[in-house]
């Protein structure tokens, strides 16, 4: 099975994260899939921002879901940068895109574009929360899904199979080869996040997993030569 790497928010360790510069430079670093996360605005806009408030990543202050999209669209999200809609993502990449999401308005929203788009082949979808991943599974027929996980335990696997899952992305820091080998078992894929060095690396294809989650492009090219 072939290695993926996967950009984390585009490649946030060099560019602005979850922004169109960092989404083109991760797809011309060559990742084989774009990770980023959605939220919706007061105005039901789905944006693409990894935290519940926009203070972290732009200049402005506040939580997204008590700012419209043109309040939202005003902020400096990095040298420059705008938030963007996913729609734009879509439009300005080609690479498959895996969208993170945390609540089940957020999936109605992503669902519906997903629908009228016809993305099941282009989008996979990732939560950290089983019935948001149950929704989108029940509302997108075919969508490929990924239970993301920091803390877990053994029934990770069961977990994942529950909610329909075809892959699991996991914290590094707590992963075991029996982990891996009980996934691997059940049929799922196994991704670790966050790969940044060299030596998370080398542990990352010392288990064997099915690809690794990092910030950095430069990841993408010694993936592919690292035992």
């Amino acid at each position: 099975m072939t290695f993926l790497t996967i950009g984390h928010r585009g490649v946030m360790g060099a560019e602005p994260e979850n922004t169109l510069r960092s989404f083109v430079r991760a797809e011309r670093s060559g990742m084989d899939l774009v990770q980023l996360d959605l939220q919706l605005s007061k105005d039901g806009a789905l944006v693409v921002m990894h935290d519940a408030e926009v203070d972290r990543t732009t200049d402005g202050s506040g939580a997204v879901v008590d700012l419209t999209l043109a309040e939202l669209r005003e902020l400096d999200a990095g040298q420059g940068e705008r938030v963007p809609v996913f729609e734009e993502v879509l439009d300005a990449v080609r690479a498959p895109l895996l969208a993170e999401i945390g609540d089940l308005p957020v999936a109605e929203a992503l669902a519906e574009v997903m629908l009228r788009r016809d993305l099941t082949s282009r989008v996979e979808v990732s939560s950290f929360h089983d019935a948001v991943l149950g929704e989108m599974a029940r509302l997108v027929p075919g969508v490929r899904l990924t239970l993301t996980a920091i803390r877990y335990g053994e029934d990770i696997v069961d977990r994942a199979l529950a909610a329909g899952a075809e892959t699991v992305a996991l914290n590094i820091r707590r992963l075991t080869l029996e982990t891996v080998e009980s996934a691997h078992a059940a049929g799922l894929r196994v991704v670790g996040w966050t790969v940044n060095t060299q030596e998370q690396l080398r542990l990352v294809r010392a288990l064997e997993l099915d690809g690794a989650v990092t910030d950095f492009p430069e990841i993408r090219l010694t993936g592919r030569f690292t035992a």
